[in-house]
């Protein structure tokens, strides 16, 4: 093999440059704490795990972006986590077992075996929020909260929100009594919006109320207007599928009332995360950005597997594409101190009485020359004179 060659990365893994992993890192720290003041305690989950605890729940739709290997000591399959929500779930099914609400928060990489859409990157960072042991709209709305906080926090400008809920589509499905490969098909065509094959697929069913309100699900997205008409084309439905109505007409008054500047689109054919979502999906988007920025909704049997169905709703996000949309400061690289290689006394205590302060010095090494310091990011200079170490601007 070419010795280049042992520079390169796979394709869609990249290093992060100091510029960049200093914004990150800030952002993680700000998130985590705006996390904190919420109530919601941090967990860190492995990288690795066997390979059925990962695709457990909503973990079966990550089967294809999951790497696999097997375990040298016990001969298992093991998996690189692509997803930490489902490892999330089991903390908070098994591992604790609260028996009241709960809210828990993470940041770790995580790593897909191909790019997301519109994407190169397979190495991410995921950032996110779950609040498990309430199923009312309030934990809905608290976590659509915490999102577009978030997105405040980064200084993401433009945002709109789009919200959707696949429990419309599922009851309307279950009371036409649509087998499984109809199913399928009628969903990738309201994903298309493909309405001619639509109205087909749905010409099938035998209540012709069902279908036409099926049909309908193609053209009910806009404004909160929407719900208004859905109202009026689903009049009839089962009754389940109207307090889902019911529950995105409360959302959408709460939240704009709270974030009167967020732009709301709803779509009751947006069907993101149907085969693990039970409920109200959600997903931010700015523009420039051909993918969501953050997404999220609810999920309230993801604990199954794990012994306990708790109802669960959160939010996630890629916090290196929430730190490109955003403008989070990752601090100076321009502002430190230059210690002179010396051994003069008093020289180490002053360095790490400045360090202690929280100031950046850089101890020149052998040879170095103070000519060397602003390459370093110093704009002053450690001085020795007569009272002692001084800090003083760097004048080259």
């Amino acid at each position: 093999m070419p010795t280049v060659d042992r520079w390169l990365l796979p394709d869609g893994i990249e290093e992060v440059l100091p510029e960049e992993a200093a914004r990150t890192e800030a952002a993680r720290r700000q998130l985590l704490d705006l996390f904190s003041r919420w109530g919601y305690d941090l967990v860190i989950t492995p990288h690795i795990e066997y390979l059925e605890s990962l695709l457990t729940g909503s973990g079966h739709d990550l089967e294809l972006q999951t790497f696999k290997m097997i375990d040298q000591m016990s001969g298992r399959m093991l998996g690189l986590r692509a997803d930490i929500t489902p490892q999330v779930a089991r903390i908070d099914a098994h591992t604790l077992g609260a028996e009241g609400p709960s809210r828990l928060c993470y940041c770790g990489s995580v790593l897909h075996t191909l790019p997301r859409p519109l994407s190169t990157s397979r190495s991410l960072i995921q950032l996110g929020a779950e609040l498990y042991g309430d199923a009312s709209s309030a934990s809905d709305i608290e976590v659509i909260a915490l999102m577009l906080e978030t997105l405040a926090a980064s200084r993401v400008e433009g945002v709109h929100l789009d919200i959707g809920h696949v429990g419309i589509y599922r009851g309307l499905v279950e009371a036409a009594g649509l087998d499984g490969a109809v199913e399928r098909a009628l969903f990738n065509a309201l994903q298309r919006k493909a309405l001619d094959e639509v109205q087909e697929l749905t010409s099938r069913i035998e209540q012709p109320a069902l279908a036409a309100m099926l049909c309908s699900l193609a053209e009910l997205s806009g404004g909160v207007e929407v719900l208004e008409r859905a109202h009026i084309m689903l009049d009839g439905a089962p009754e389940a599928i109207l307090a889902a109505l019911d529950e995105l007409a409360e959302i959408a008054q709460v939240i704009s009332q709270r974030y009167p500047k967020v732009p709301l689109y709803f779509d009751l054919a947006e069907l993101r995360g149907y085969h693990y979502h039970t409920g109200v999906t959600f997903a931010a988007f700015v523009a420039g950005t051909g993918q969501s920025i953050a997404q999220g909704g609810r999920y309230d049997e993801i604990g199954r597997d794990f012994g306990r169905a708790r109802p669960a709703t959160g939010f996630s996000t890629d916090l290196r594409l929430l730190v490109a949309c955003g403008e989070i400061d990752g601090g100076r690289r321009d502002h430190g101190i230059w210690a002179p290689h010396a051994s003069q006394p008093g020289l180490h205590d002053k360095v790490m009485q400045l360090r202690q302060a929280g100031e950046r010095v850089i101890v020149a090494l052998p040879g170095q020359l103070d000519a060397e310091a602003v390459g370093f990011g110093c704009d002053r200079i450690l001085h020795f004179a007569n009272d002692g170490w001084q800090v003083k601007e760097l004048h080259i």
